[in-house]
């Protein structure tokens, strides 16, 4: 039996950790749950959603897809009872972004289609992780000190081909600089990709995954423990880019959200 609660506005992420939330498509919806001895389950569409302890009381950090509809939805708990908590997703708009790129990241022919529905497949499921860990936090340190732009949920054409919305943060720098890891996590993933090129992927518990893309080389492991600042890659243009940068992204129970929102509050984009 469920007992439902109603949660008409959102906790500031910073009651729960040092960075901004923002319950919008793409954005991360932080909810008090309350006190509880341990831990609680916490789902939403399905998936395990990360939670975090402060001063006793627990939060959960819910990362909202970009196709998510403003209006009511909700997170169910097991804890010590058994609730659903409703809340309320603001609307949100995106701008437009128009690309040049190589035909052939337009319009694959069949043989990289069958490659990159494979290496699609590989990474969301990996994208999907729940690693059952405590964190004390989860704000992130920026992986390039260069500029980020705001791309993120940018809605994407291609040599004037709608796609897909931009999924992570572009950040400028010269080709070699070095990518480090943002937060202490473990290398789940790394490749060479067909869209994304060279590409790593951290995980660093309870859901939240970190990906580096268009690498010029991998400095890290598969499997291996990675340390908070520690190089893992180098700036290129390898996959489908326009030039040398870092696509930086980040996933909060199987779902991307917007990087700015893990930064630490006030830290001004170079």
């Amino acid at each position: 039996m469920y007992r439902l609660l109603l949660l008409l506005t959102c906790m500031p992420l910073a009651a729960a950790a040092a960075v901004t939330g923002a319950a919008r498509p793409g954005g991360i919806a932080v909810l008090e749950i309350g006190a509880a001895a341990a831990a609680p389950r916490v789902r939403f569409n399905g998936m395990p959603v990360l939670t975090l302890q402060r001063h006793g009381r627990w939060f959960a950090l819910v990362g909202l897809p970009l196709a998510q509809p403003a209006g009511d939805a909700e997170i169910t708990i097991d804890g010590d009872t058994r609730q659903r908590l409703v809340f309320r997703v603001h609307e949100h708009r995106y701008r437009e972004q128009h690309l040049s790129v190589a035909p052939s990241y337009v319009n694959p022919d069949p043989a990289a289609l069958e490659r990159i529905a494979a290496e699609r497949a590989r990474i969301d499921a990996v994208l999907a992780r729940f690693t059952p860990q405590p964190l004390a936090d989860v704000t992130l340190a920026p992986p390039l000190g260069g500029r980020r732009s705001d791309s993120f949920g940018s809605r994407r054409f291609f040599n004037d081909e709608a796609r897909a919305p931009h999924r992570g943060m572009d950040m400028s720098g010269r080709r070699g600089e070095p990518v480090t890891a943002p937060l202490a996590g473990s290398v789940a993933l790394r490749g060479n990709f067909y869209f994304t090129g060279h590409t790593i992927i951290l995980d660093h518990g309870q859901g939240l995954l970190t990906l580096y893309a268009h690498l010029d080389d991998i400095a890290v492991t598969d499997g291996a423990p990675v340390d908070a600042g520690e190089v893992i890659g180098s700036v290129g243009s390898s996959g489908r880019a326009t030039g040398p940068h870092l696509h930086f992204a980040t996933y909060l129970n199987g779902t991307p959200v917007d990087p700015a929102l893990l930064f630490e509050p006030g830290e001004p984009a170079p």
